[in-house]
């Protein structure tokens, strides 16, 4: 008997999933729906796929490596096996748009709380349903328009940038460094009122906190970030990649974060009234709306994530791409010259909000550096219900496809803005010109360097305006700028993406 037992078990299990894929064969060819036609297999349940995709990042090409699938198949959405998983991977703008846009609530993020939490906590990134609602309501205020538009606090730090770079008196050096340490600088002073001074020698101990405290911080958080990449692709096996360096980064980044909160939860109403009178700090508005300790934290880290790395990933490429491209760097410079002096002329006080959005050829190479190295390249979502995606089904791929509930699907925006089926054939190339083109006026979904829908970016104006001045900074203090390096550029990939071997630049 119990041998009949033991054999049943195992009868049942095949039965069972023969008949799950007798079950999504029949929906996928349901209701107009098709089967995804480009399918690329693993004998090794989708591991082997993992350990590629772990060794095309640490190589460098791993943005390059899926938008290569892409092209090979010639096709614009793919099935694959990652990690024992079936997932749907789509670079199509109307797949795009039902995943963030129209069909918003058929998806979420599946495990990606789990995956970041000992970092980020319940955060505005990791949560979803009603935790994220309120999130975002919550911190929507933050990033108001009188919020955005004081750009003055940027200039203490500039200036300390460009002696930086002065000191290299025109010599090579790796911009990309200064860029990482000038948006940790600005991103803590604004979230907590002190910049972690990592652009200064001399580091101070100005409010309290430890100056070993503050070298420490910002490696913690940049190691901590690449583990949580890892976490991600190893899917719902993430809680394999937990080493002890990761839980000494996460304490790490949580004793500086709290240091912060407890003093911004220590102040007294009137500090509080007298601190948004003469300046901005993310953490003392925010307490106006919640005391507790871990909502402050977890709100604060999950906007550092965001909107630090981000802007130093797109300084660091305009920078690359501006040193190989001296026509585009002229141009740049006339309309910054004329609006705003250069040199010892500089107009600082005339480089506002407004002004800065009315420089129509700056505008233009930032879209074109988002356009080529949007900060988050690749994303996901997860299914929560049996769907549907308008396209990608059959031979043609214009049926919708079956998604059935808990699938992982990837959208690929890097791809999506590098398809030459939209872009042209040149899209692969840097060329700023293509935004003042009727084409570029018509393309919706297929332009999303800040995401989309619900979930678009809050900080989006707040990073094109800190972009903008400190490209305009420099561009005024340095008349001359050349660049050496490998094209096109090896991709470091961890949550955002920046340039894995640095942008070198000689700048006079």
């Amino acid at each position: 008997m119990i041998y009949n037992i033991y054999l049943l078990i195992p009868l049942l299990l095949v039965a069972y999933k023969v008949l799950k894929i007798v079950q999504l064969r029949i929906r996928s060819n349901s209701n107009g729906n098709k089967p995804i036609a480009s399918f690329i297999s693993d004998g090794r349940f989708g591991f082997k796929t993992v350990r590629e995709m772990v060794q095309r990042r640490e190589a460098g090409t791993l943005i390059d490596y899926f938008h290569k699938r892409f092209e090979d198949n010639r096709s614009n959405t793919l099935s694959a096996r990652i990690a024992g998983m079936i997932t749907i991977n789509t670079r199509d703008p109307e797949n795009i748009k039902a995943i963030l846009g129209t069909q918003f609530n058929d998806f979420d993020l599946g495990v990606r709380h789990s995956q970041f939490y000992a970092l980020l906590g319940d955060g505005i990134f990791t949560l979803d349903g009603d935790g994220w609602k309120h999130s975002r309501a919550m911190l929507r205020p933050q990033f108001s328009r009188e919020q955005v538009a004081h750009v003055k606090s940027l200039e203490p730090h500039i200036k300390i940038l460009i002696e930086s770079i002065k000191n290299y008196q025109g010599e090579m050096f790796d911009i990309q460094d200064y860029f990482f340490k000038f948006t940790i600088d600005t991103a803590t002073e604004f979230l907590f009122g002190e910049s972690c001074s990592s652009l200064s020698e001399g580091m101070s101990e100005k409010g309290g906190i430890s100056i070993e405290m503050k070298q420490k911080f910002p490696k913690a958080f940049n190691d901590s970030q690449s583990t949580l990449a890892d976490r991600t692709m190893l899917q719902r096996f993430y809680f394999l990649n937990n080493p002890q360096s990761f839980k000494d980064n996460c304490k790490i980044v949580h004793e500086f974060t709290d240091f912060f909160v407890n003093k911004a939860l220590n102040a007294p109403s009137k500090e509080l009234d007298e601190k948004s009178e003469y300046g901005y700090t993310f953490l003392y508005e925010l307490v106006k709306q919640t005391r507790d300790p871990k909502v402050l934290r977890d709100q604060a880290l999950n906007i550092l994530l965001a909107g630090r790395d981000t802007t130093a990933g797109l300084l660091s490429f305009t920078f690359f791409e501006l040193a190989r491209n001296p026509g585009v760097f002229k141009k740049l410079k006339e309309e910054v010259y004329s609006r705003f002096g250069s040199g010892k002329d500089v107009k600082i006080d005339e480089i506002t909000f407004e002004s800065l959005k009315r420089c129509e050829y700056l505008k233009a190479v930032i879209n074109e550096i988002l356009r080529l190295y949007p900060s988050v390249p690749v994303n996901f979502r997860v299914s929560n219900k049996n769907t549907s995606l308008p396209r990608g089904g059959g031979p043609d791929e214009q049926s919708s496809v079956y998604i059935e509930k808990g699938t992982v699907v990837s959208y690929c925006i890097s791809s999506c803005q590098r398809n030459k089926a939209i872009y042209g054939q040149d899209a692969d190339i840097f060329r700023p010109e293509r935004w003042f083109e009727e084409s570029t006026k018509k393309l919706g979904w297929a332009y999303l360097p800040f995401n989309g829908g619900p979930r678009i970016c809050l900080g989006q104006q707040f990073a094109l305006i800190e972009a903008s001045y400190v490209i305009t900074r420099l561009v005024q203090e340095f008349e001359h700028l050349s660049g050496i390096g490998e094209f096109p550029p090896k991709k470091s990939s961890q949550l955002t993406m920046c340039l894995k071997d640095g942008a070198y630049v000689s700048m006079y």
